[in-house]
């Protein structure tokens, strides 16, 4: 039963601090009145928890909780993967970009805690095939990668993370100059970022040691990566990058994600004014993708087909996004690994907006 329903009955404590906010065996609440607003359901009820006191009402279990303009989260999660800028999903809905931008971070939270709870509890049964994909942040100086993570027979979409790279390739003498000057006030990146991140991006998929079939291209920091994971065994094969992109590349399953990536991001575009101004809007956007790719859309647009959740048997049907945004997700129920709470908490930095605003809100949404 959602929280708009009249008939809600709370599912658990939703205060931290209760010993009924994991567990609600014998928890007992009682009804504390009610308030009304301007927007359906436009009377809300409210209880109080008979055990730590604490009171509540049902839009606290709902993903637009403290939200001015509810209607928009369900718009917005199809929006921010129709190529759209935040500024041009502001004019359609009249809306400050502020609002899209926060909603949009809100509906990347949601969906890290949902991709999480609905991901594969069993050992991984298929081979991973792993790529990368490279973006920028904040303007092309400050190039960003993101390492993806997909089965090569589901296309399911286990894993992400992310490197900042330093600006390579052709570059004119000022360019050259303007890059130096940038590295001597911020900082240079990591040289060793793909290999650190590529080798926590295997630990996301397989917590535990284990043998694992990976297929990904001849980039030189791939090898060592796999050094990093101590007891992993791996059956490692290579593909170079010049192989055609068909279906019967052994590469095809990451090759199509990183085209859906660029076709249903407008900050992705090779020449775009509508690119990341901050490496984790871009992630909280990846983590929409996420959600949409493996539960709600079909395998083929033209031939449909099974979601990738539904060829790994965690679902038995394409969930609607009614579905995934019906209840709240609470991080103090679902325990993240620290890389996807770092994500959650909104603590990825971006070198050029050194106070940059992070999640510390007590009861996150």
């Amino acid at each position: 039963m959602s929280p708009g329903d009249p008939g809600f009955v709370p599912p658990f404590c939703p205060h931290p601090d209760c010993r009924f906010h994991t567990c609600a065996v014998g928890w007992r609440y009682r009804r504390h009145g009610h308030f009304a607003r301007r927007c359906e359901p436009r009377v809300i009820p409210r209880f109080r928890c008979s055990h730590c006191r604490h009171t509540f009402s049902s839009q606290t279990f709902s993903p637009t909780y403290w939200l001015r303009r509810p209607e928009l989260l369900e718009p917005l999660f199809f929006r921010s993967l129709a190529c759209s800028g935040f500024r041009q999903i502001a004019r359609e809905f009249a809306v400050a970009p502020t609002t899209v931008l926060g909603q949009v971070a809100r509906l990347g939270r949601h969906c890290l805690l949902f991709q999480h709870q609905h991901r594969p509890r069993t050992p991984l049964a298929e081979p991973l095939v792993v790529d990368g994909f490279e973006s920028f942040e904040f303007s092309q100086y400050h190039p960003i990668h993101l390492h993806l993570a997909v089965g090569a027979r589901s296309h399911f979409f286990y894993a992400f993370t992310d490197s900042e790279l330093r600006r390579k390739g052709r570059m004119t003498a000022r360019q050259q100059r303007r890059r130096a000057a940038l590295e001597r006030r911020f900082g240079r990146p990591d040289p060793r970022a793909i290999e650190r991140d590529v080798a926590e991006l295997l630990r996301l998929v397989l917590p535990e040691p284990h043998y694992l079939r990976l297929f990904t291209d001849e980039h030189p920091a791939y090898p060592r990566a796999l050094r990093r994971l101590h007891g992993w065994s791996f059956e490692h094969r290579r593909t170079r990058s010049t192989v055609p992109r068909t279906p019967r590349n052994p590469l095809f399953p990451v090759n199509l994600l990183d085209l859906l990536i660029r076709h249903n991001g407008a900050h992705h575009k090779r020449e775009t004014i509508a690119f990341a101004k901050r490496r984790q809007s871009a992630l909280e956007r990846l983590a929409v993708l996420q959600v949409w790719r493996n539960f709600v859309k079909r395998f083929s647009e033209r031939h449909g087909g099974p979601t990738p959740a539904m060829r790994l048997g965690l679902t038995s049907r394409p969930l609607t996004v009614t579905e995934v945004l019906r209840a709240r997700r609470f991080p103090s129920r679902v325990v993240l690994p620290a890389r996807l709470a770092r994500y959650y908490w909104r603590d990825v930095p971006t070198r050029r907006i050194p106070n940059a605003r992070r999640l510390r809100l007590k009861r996150a949404a």
